[in-house]
């Protein structure tokens, strides 16, 4: 800090986790009148009767700037704000999930709301779950819906895998299901499709929207797979399933992953 340096003009010094401590070293440096030192000090909350906090607040020299970090609470009402002023229709479900996932980031959110906005603006207004999924950074997008499809094929190495690899929370959860059920009536509108015309592949290829090339070998195994009377059993299970989620909110966890264990092990 007394130092000074052929090669630059100013500097920046940065410390974290400062306490009263560190009080008396400042008075020395403001002693010094050092100029061309910019230094940054952050703390933790300091009471009223902190030593540091006092000193900083009497002299003129000194700027203090209280920061409050971002709750679940002000992320989720800067979401609402942004989706209200852009007119753009999503559930709360769906905000918890983004919000959830940006970790108390207000800038990781900002820019999934504007992906959001984008997207909406180029598709005529609208958005979908499973445009959700695509849109949103989240880090286990892939892992849910490849966990979704493989329980549905039976495979039960690929599902415990995805199981076992993965720390899901219970926002997860929600998202799990809302993926389950989401490709359930999927799996029902083309499972009644082939049952009229007999034909796999252009069951597949006629579907609407369409199905991605990479998933057209497992959507088959799905149908071959499921009955026309297991599909619906499915889904209302998957109902009543988001509604135990709903109201034992803290067992969320152990509720997903007892039913998705239960469907490996059910014949269809």
């Amino acid at each position: 800090m007394l130092s000074n340096s052929f090669f630059e003009k100013e500097k920046i010094i940065l410390i974290n986790r400062a306490t009263d401590k560190l009080t008396d070293i400042v008075i020395y440096v403001l002693e010094k009148n050092i100029n061309d030192v910019i230094i940054i000090i952050n703390s933790n909350s300091l009471e009223k009767k902190s030593k540091l906090r006092t000193l900083f607040e009497k002299q003129n020299r000194l700027l203090t700037i209280p920061i409050y970090p971002d709750t679940n609470e002000t992320l989720n009402q800067l979401a609402q704000s942004f989706f209200r002023s852009n007119k753009i229709k999503i559930s709360q479900e769906n905000i918890n999930i983004i919000i959830n996932k940006c970790e108390g980031e207000r800038l990781f959110l900002i820019n999934e709301l504007e992906k959001i906005k984008l997207f909406v603006e180029t598709n005529q207004g609208k958005i979908d779950n499973n445009d959700l999924l695509k849109l949103v950074n989240l880090g286990q997008n892939h892992d849910v819906s490849e966990l979704v499809d493989n329980c549905l094929i039976k495979n039960s190495k690929k599902t415990l895998e995805i199981l076992n690899q993965n720390k899901f929370s219970t926002e997860d959860c929600i998202l799990l299901i809302k993926t389950f059920l989401n490709k359930a009536k999927r799996l029902k509108q083309l499972s009644n499709f082939y049952q009229q015309n007999k034909n796999l592949e252009l069951t597949i290829n006629n579907a609407k929207p369409p199905i991605f090339w990479k998933d057209k070998e497992i959507v088959k195994k799905q149908i071959n797979l499921w009955s026309d009377q297991s599909i619906p059993k499915l889904i209302k299970k998957l109902f009543d399933i988001e509604l135990q989620i709903k109201k034992n909110y803290e067992s969320s966890i152990i509720i997903t992953t007892n039913f998705i264990l239960s469907q490996l092990s059910t014949k269809n």
